[in-house]
């Protein structure tokens, strides 16, 4: 099955918690490319979404970059670049619907880019080619150079399967951000109970659930390759936030989201436990209840802000 499609992506309000919902709440337990910018258009004083042609991806993509303050009155100078990923079943547009991202930047000397990843939102290489990894790594890099004068530093931050993200980029490509955060991120795709929630969001999108990385057993090198645990090494250097609530234990009784964050709970245990054994420092924030929400993401970022702040040299 093809992933991409040539039809624009729709801006959507749904969230993984409602992919949970739709998926069923037993499913989630039991090369060389050139980019351009296409169009640009105008959103805000400082917010432009911008249409970048994809060769990775076999069609055109969406950004939206929020510009410094100060971009036109000093044309001559380059900006760090501050990736934000979405989730799943959102889009590029969720972090400024969601979060103050653009009062909270006002004044900054950062350039902010939320690149699309699809409708599954989980930024990666797929079985039938379908590369948004190269996408966010290489192709909108270029274009924000090329366009926008960004410079060549660059920190990752993601919710969910964009925190996933965050640190698949990060681990699978060393060295290429100064700093990577996870929110309520999917950072070990192969623990037990893992895979099928993985399952269920592709599945959420009409899409054959090992369309993605193929089947966790047989595939298993495939979903290892993807998997931020397993390319954990490629971090050594780097600094990291990770934070992720218990969910149900300690929640508030808004279940489903807390039943998510649940699940994902010991995945990220997992992967910070593993930094441990490696001598491999990360700042984790683990707290009581919480659900898989922006409600806890707002506040999470804020949290990580002087970590990312610092690599970016802002």
């Amino acid at each position: 099955m093809h992933h991409p499609t040539a039809t624009p992506v729709t801006p959507s309000r749904r969230t993984v918690a409602k992919a949970a919902a739709a998926a069923g709440f037993a499913a989630l337990f039991g090369a060389a490319t050139t980019a351009r910018a296409q169009a640009a258009t105008q959103i805000s004083a400082r917010t432009l979404d911008i249409s970048v042609t994809s060769a990775a991806l076999g069609r055109s993509a969406p950004v939206r970059v929020i510009l410094p303050t100060a971009h036109a009155t000093q044309p001559n100078r380059t900006w760090p670049v501050l990736y934000l990923l979405h989730g799943a079943h959102d889009d590029y547009t969720s972090w400024t619907r969601e979060t103050d991202i653009e009062a909270f930047t006002e004044g900054l000397d950062l350039i902010v880019a939320m690149p699309d990843a699809g409708p599954t939102g989980i930024p990666t290489k797929w079985l039938d080619g379908t590369d948004y990894e190269t996408f966010q790594l290489t192709e909108v890099p270029a274009v924000l150079r090329g366009t926008y004068r960004a410079s060549t530093v660059r920190a990752v931050a993601g919710v969910s399967t964009g925190g996933y993200g965050a640190m698949a980029h990060a681990a699978r490509n060393p060295g290429a951000f100064t700093a990577a955060a996870s929110y309520s991120g999917i950072l070990d795709t192969t623990l037990l109970g893992v895979p099928p929630i993985v399952d269920a969001i592709v599945s959420r999108e009409n899409l054959s659930a090992w369309s993605l990385w193929g089947n966790p057993i047989l595939q298993l090198l495939t979903w290892n390759s993807f998997n931020p645990r397993a390319r954990a090494t490629g971090l050594r250097g780097t600094p990291l936030y990770v934070s992720q609530g218990s969910g149900l234990a300690g929640g508030l009784g808004d279940w489903l989201p807390e039943a998510l964050e649940s699940a994902l709970w010991p995945s990220a245990h997992s992967f910070t436990a593993l930094l441990g054994l490696l001598g491999i420092p990360v700042t984790t924030h683990y707290y009581s209840g919480g659900g898989h929400s922006w409600e806890y993401w707002q506040k999470e970022f804020t949290t990580s802000w002087p970590i990312l702040a610092a690599a970016l040299g802002v």
